[in-house]
């Protein structure tokens, strides 16, 4: 027979208090109006009873936690007697033995419950009877944009996974480990930015401690940065009414007011300009904009202007009819941006709607703007910062909105963007449209390991991705992947497990196309296949090079110095003997003199046996200066020169990436004929071997002898006694 509707009578405290049968004795002192302190339990969750702070004499052998245990009729209470107090504040003294003090909540609020309660009992951390317990040291979770995870203030009172489970249905939070090693995880011990969590900003509300804490963003901001003048707050009410919010936490948003923010833009106003910094994305609201390169495409190259003793070169920036590069890819149909199409090469321009989304790779990884883009009509935008931008990106709504605009609108013109797919025809994008998938992967995640089996092949539509494989027990960086970039063809083309390890270097997209679509594509198109199998074989060339040079490392002390200096990652170094070296500094005289004044080589750098390895750019055979660019013009060959394409935006993120120091940026005046109006043009710089002579200037100026442009698999052979000449081949 229930007796959940019948009521009954108990004391607390010396309280008496009626309540329904089934109440816990915590609800009835709380109902008396008498405070138990607790840390584990929240009136929305379910009660598990594991913190022990809210133990109560009922009258038995043992104390019980209050917000587990049934009240019965005629029950006496006592919640604060001596020897309560004397077992929660060893329960406080224990907590804190391995909790920091002060913990980040408790810096930046004030209002860590366990520090706050045990101060409130007299029990101060300094004061600590109990020695630090030997725990396991876990690294705080840094990958979610908007959560900090720090493990060493976790008290492990399961608030955040029943706010996860009860409230939020999510699922991504669970215990792992036993004993000293028990913690909170995500999904499958994922990192925190890598698992399925929304950012529903739940678990952090439920945190007691600061193990979990909104993470501050620098200039997190908008209104303090843009000024109210040129940007609107946005309350959580009215974006929570946009379809593309649908889903996603107001207590989030309401954490996080002013990281995004409405604004309004004229007819041909421009909202941003490519090249220069940024931290946000856009999503448009109202109105149609341009986006487009402004920059024209031209090389920066130096043509003779004076004959003498050294000839007078000149720096100036040509189209790439006028200025044709050996070994140079054909003019490219679409440059890559930073938005949900690519541009036209010969008209770089289009335009984006409502209901787009652009700055994504600029928001996500901090990379220069790709484009500019310019209202057309008047627009009313949204402008949002990092947080809000991953916490949209995992709502199934705003998700779906933009893989639909990417699939119907973008997906043709990027595959074909790509030469070796320039051939394949409408129907067949068609049919891959509905097909293919768009998965996402935080900075660090691995996309695919070396050695699994091959069901798949990947574009890259947004970041950067590392290429590796296991050698010698250490992971050996193969080749770095931009947009565009694609990778998994080697094991689907020989039927073998994957070769590489292929890791996403910061926020990555990919277009997942499986096993037996790329399969129908390649036995479909045959040019195709020939073009991949043609890119394979190099891939491997390269890679049994790169694979030769780890073996070879360790095979005499000199060599070691040699490659631990990067040495051996170059393909071209400007060496200055140091025996004959007068310091004259004729060598960079003349490289000024050949660059309208500003030289592109520096007399110090990196020394090796009697040689200076002088800064100038060394033709690295793994280019860090590729990584970000946000337009993809810095690339290499296939004889591994490093070139600059003509559609460089000047951003200068190569310059600030080479670890050399080898790249500049400089202004050029450009001509109203090509621009479409005059002014100056930024570009990015590298020694370029001075190619319309006979050889580099400060070769031919240095009076002494000292200075040499050289291969250096041969040239330092005979000093490292290794024919690394033989080992490149």
């Amino acid at each position: 027979m229930s007796h959940e509707n019948e009521l009954m009578t108990l004391t607390v405290d010396g309280v008496e208090v009626t309540v329904p049968h089934g109440t816990t004795v915590f609800d009835a002192a709380r109902l008396a109006g008498i405070t138990i302190p607790v840390l584990c339990h929240q009136q929305n969750q379910t009660p598990i009873g594991v913190c022990r702070i809210c133990v109560c004499d009922v009258g038995e052998r043992a104390l019980q936690a209050s917000c587990v245990h049934k009240a019965e009729p005629g029950m006496v209470v006592k919640t604060a007697t001596e020897p309560i107090q004397t077992v929660r504040n060893t329960l406080y003294e224990l907590m804190l033995s391995d909790h920091p003090s002060p913990c980040i909540r408790q810096q930046q609020s004030h209002d860590c419950e366990l520090e706050t309660q045990a101060a409130a009992a007299g029990v101060l951390p300094a004061a600590n009877r109990f020695k630090q317990r030997a725990v396991p040291v876990m690294q705080p979770d840094d990958s979610s944009v908007a959560i900090h995870v720090d493990y060493s203030a976790c008290i492990l009172c399961d608030r955040c996974i029943r706010g996860c489970s009860e409230i939020r249905h999510n699922n991504v939070i669970a215990r792992q480990g036993k004993g000293y090693f028990a913690a909170i995880a995500f999904d499958s011990n994922e990192p925190m930015g890598n698992s399925s969590c929304v950012s529903c900003g739940e678990c952090m509300v439920s945190c007691p401690t600061g193990a979990l804490t909104n993470k501050k963003v620098l200039g997190q901001n908008l209104l303090e940065e843009i000024g109210p003048n040129k940007a609107f707050s946005v309350e959580t009410s009215e974006l929570l009414a946009l379809p593309v919010f649908k889903g996603v936490s107001g207590t989030f948003l309401e954490l996080n007011q002013g990281a995004v923010v409405k604004r309004r833009y004229k007819a041909g106003e421009v909202i941003v300009r490519e090249g220069e910094n940024g931290s946000t994305a856009f999503y448009i609201l109202e109105g149609t904009v341009d986006i487009l390169l402004g920059s024209p495409r031209a090389h920066v190259t130096t043509s003779n202007e004076t004959d003498g003793f050294f000839k007078k070169m000149i720096s100036q920036i040509l189209p790439k009819t006028q200025d044709v590069r050996e070994g140079e890819r054909t003019t490219p149909s679409h440059i890559r941006i930073d938005a949900p199409v690519d541009l036209p090469y010969n008209d770089p321009i289009a335009q984006l709607h409502e209901g787009d989304l652009f700055g994504e790779m600029t928001c996500m990884s901090f990379y220069p703007r790709s484009a500019t883009v310019r209202a057309k009509t008047d627009c009313v935008m949204l402008e949002m910062l990092r947080n809000v931008l991953d916490v949209m990106q995992k709502n199934k709504t705003f998700r779906a909105k933009l893989e639909a605009n990417y699939r119907g609108r973008a997906l043709g013109t990027h595959l074909r963007s790509v030469p070796i797919f320039s051939t394949i025809s409408d129907d067949f994008i068609d049919l891959l449209r509905d097909r293919v998938e768009l998965i996402r992967y935080a900075p660090g995640q691995v996309i695919c390991t070396e050695g699994e089996p091959a069901d798949s092949f990947f574009l890259i539509r947004i970041g950067f991705v590392r290429v590796s494989q296991m050698r010698n027990n250490e992971q050996m960086v193969l080749a770095y992947l931009p947009r565009g970039g694609y990778f998994g063809e080697m094991g689907l083309l020989r039927d073998m497990p994957r070769t590489a390890t292929c890791t996403a270097l910061d926020h990555v997209e990919v277009v997942r196309i499986h096993a037996p679509d790329f399969h129908a594509m390649l036995k479909r198109f045959p040019e195709v296949r020939m073009q991949i199998e043609n890119v394979a074989r190099q891939r491997d060339k390269e890679n049994t090079f790169a694979l030769q040079r780890s073996t070879e490392k360790s095979s005499s002390q000199p060599l070691h110095q040699f490659l631990a200096q990067g040495l051996m990652d170059a393909q071209s170094l400007l060496i200055l003997d140091l025996e004959k070296c007068t310091r004259c500094d004729q060598c960079v005289k003349a490289c000024a003199d050949a660059h309208d004044g500003v030289t592109r080589l520096l007399r110090d750098g990196v020394r090796f046996d009697k040689y200076l390895v002088a800064t100038s750019c060394r033709q690295c055979r793994d280019p860090l200066c590729m990584v970000g660019c946000p337009v993809g013009s810095i690339r290499r060959k296939n004889s591994l020169e490093v070139i600059i394409e003509d559609w460089c935006v000047g951003c200068g993120l190569c310059a600030n990436n080479c670890p050399y120091g080898n790249i500049t940026v400089h202004e050029f005046e450009r001509d109203g004929k090509d621009a479409g109006t005059k002014g100056k043009v930024r570009k990015a710089t590298s020694c370029d071997l001075c190619h319309d002579m006979k050889e580099p200037s400060c070769v031919y100026a240095c009076p002494h002898d000292a200075a040499h442009r050289v291969k250096p698999n041969e040239f330092f052979a005979g000093l490292l006694g290794t024919n690394l000449d033989e080992v490149s081949k």
